[in-house]
């Protein structure tokens, strides 16, 4: 298995292996719509090619699994220079092979070089697996984003 930087002519594949992690994080009550934001996140992940923040992991010369990463150029001024992890998926028959954790090590690495002095990321709630699989990368929970529906039996999106 090798870990590279992703090429902009490797975009589409990666793009439908994120359509794949998003139709998987359905599951787990993710609200993103797959194929709707197909056209989007192939921009995005062309970007990311063209600015060396998308690595791919290629065995046999096919590729099975991606990660994006920056660094957080949010809004707020902050006491640490944060790194990102945005997108992570590696495909089901290449995982528990060291895939992830090399992709993942790999991205910090990049980060590391770019000025972070943390990495943060994103899992749902509900995936255990990927939440043991961070924790045994030595991440921890640091911040909890909490969900209501507004929806019931006497307001429902229908109705608006």
């Amino acid at each position: 298995m090798e870990i590279e930087l992703a090429t902009v002519e490797q975009a589409e594949r990666v793009t439908d292996l994120w359509v794949a992690l998003a139709d998987e994080q359905i599951q787990y009550d993710s609200h993103v719509l797959p194929e709707r934001n197909r056209s989007m996140v192939a921009d995005e992940l062309t970007r990311h090619a063209v600015t060396d923040r998308l690595l791919v992991a290629t065995e046999r010369g096919e590729i099975v699994g991606f990660v994006m990463y920056a660094l957080d150029r949010g809004s707020y001024e902050m006491d640490v220079t944060q790194g990102v992890v945005e997108n992570l998926y590696v495909e089901p028959e290449s995982r528990n092979e060291g895939v992830g954790g090399e992709l993942l090590a790999a991205a910090e690495r990049q980060l590391d070089g770019l000025g972070a002095e943390t990495v943060v990321l994103e899992a749902m709630a509900e995936n255990l697996a990927a939440k043991r699989f961070y924790h045994r990368h030595d991440y921890d929970t640091h911040r909890v984003q909490l969900e209501k529906s507004l929806e019931s039996d006497n307001h429902s999106k229908e109705g608006r």
